[in-house]
């Protein structure tokens, strides 16, 4: 197996988000993400996760 490097990790996954609706992934502040204030460019809506790290 391949070790996985932290900086790498940290560029794939911090602060990165997934549209609920159409699955397009956004990168936004937390904050900002649970107060509502992002919408996703793609459709407009406001639901998002976190994205998944596959192990």
């Amino acid at each position: 197996m391949v070790a996985k490097i932290a900086t790498a990790q940290k560029r794939m996954f911090e602060n990165v988000f997934v549209c609920k609706n159409c699955s397009k992934k956004v990168r936004a502040n937390p904050v900002k993400i649970n107060a509502g204030l992002v919408k996703c460019p793609r459709c407009n809506k406001r639901s998002f996760r976190a994205i998944r790290r596959k192990k």
